[in-house]
């Protein structure tokens, strides 16, 4: 549900997000959506006060806060990645994108390892909440002072629908850009399950390598070894490849479809060092995958409608995440077990490679 909340507003809602993009600067997109951001979390927040130690009666609260957040990351997402091309020139973009990349995943790693250790030491909602909403605070205090960037008076509210039909349809049609969008897409959809999977599949590997006590923090050194790999993959990406070169784009996508299928196959039996080995190496071939791509769709798709781009990009990859999580829940209903899941995944991604 949380997951569904957060990713339906870039469905439904990117058009009026690529339409803001041009019309508005850049920086003001990335000031905006951290300002609908800080009041999601606070009326999370206000429903945990509301209901002090009653999760259930706080839960529409946070759905509904979560949902606000996710609204404001569908403004604030194509201003990220589509202010780069304004700020810097383009033999920068591949490790702009690869840093920009590598920063995103740090936060998610500080935010999983930092979640996990606030709540096994608090116990409550509330402190995880409060820190929450001071870190976007302080991401908007930032955004504030940035220099203000170009935008397109002439972008129209009124044909917003139908000009994002049109980016849609002239991407979908493009020999060598409709590829990027499903490589991207392959991507995010493997990101889905494996994100909703890593959780039960920690379990499972903690307890198959003879681990005792299991914390959220020890869950959380598994997920940070997949991220870290990542974090890795982009930062090499700019370095082994110029804007526009996916000649490897294809092998890297086995290669992560191999790393899944090891995932599911070895689990916790071999021990947890070459369980988090193998999420290493998976989350690098992933990295080395994803940043070419996002480069080249800004590089090659028309300049003068990048947030428009940015914004189909962001339907196409939240769409396939909505898919990976339909995916992982007819595979849960057939009672898989989650390195089965993996294996799954694998066999999936290895057919539309």
């Amino acid at each position: 549900l949380f997951s569904a909340v957060f990713f339906i507003p870039f469905i439904l809602l990117a058009p009026l997000a690529g339409f803001l993009n041009d019309r508005l600067p850049k920086t003001s997109g990335l000031l905006w959506g951290n300002l609908v951001k800080v009041l999601g979390t606070a009326l999370g927040l206000v429903g945990v006060w509301l209901n002090a130690g009653d999760f259930h009666g706080s839960h529409p609260w946070q759905v509904a806060g979560y949902a606000l957040v996710g609204l404001g990351a569908c403004v604030y997402s194509p201003a990220k990645y589509g202010v780069l091309p304004e700020i810097l020139p383009a033999t920068r973009l591949v490790k702009a994108n690869g840093t920009v990349e590598m920063l995103t995943l740090v936060a998610i790693l500080g935010g999983l390892w930092g979640g996990a250790a606030l709540y096994d030491h608090t116990r409550t909602l509330t402190a995880c909440y409060t820190v929450s909403i001071g870190l976007y605070a302080a991401a908007l205090i930032f955004n504030a002072l940035m220099t203000r960037t170009p935008h397109n008076r002439t972008a129209s509210l009124r044909r917003s629908v139908t000009e994002f039909g049109r980016s849609l349809s002239a991407l979908a049609r493009h020999p060598r850009l409709s590829r990027v969008l499903l490589g991207c897409g392959m991507f995010w959809f493997a990101g889905a399950v494996l994100r909703s999977n890593l959780q039960g599949w920690g379990l499972t590997t903690l307890q198959a390598a003879g681990i005792a006590t299991i914390t959220n923090q020890k869950l959380a050194l598994l997920k940070i070894g997949l991220i870290a790999g990542i974090v890795g993959g982009s930062l090499l990406a700019g370095q082994f490849h110029k804007i526009g070169e996916l000649g490897w784009a294809r092998r890297y996508g086995v290669l992560m479809a191999a790393g899944i299928l090891l995932l599911g196959l070895v689990s916790g039996h071999a021990g947890v060092a070459v369980a988090v080995g193998l999420l290493v190496v998976t989350g690098l071939t992933a990295g080395l995958l994803l940043i070419p791509l996002n480069a080249a769709l800004q590089h090659e798709g028309d300049q003068t409608q990048l947030g428009k781009t940015i914004a189909v990009q962001n339907f196409v990859d939240y769409f396939s995440m909505l898919l990976g999580a339909g995916f992982l829940q007819l595979l849960t209903r057939f009672n898989l077990t989650p390195p089965q899941v993996f294996v799954a995944l694998a066999g999936t991604l290895l057919a539309f490679s």
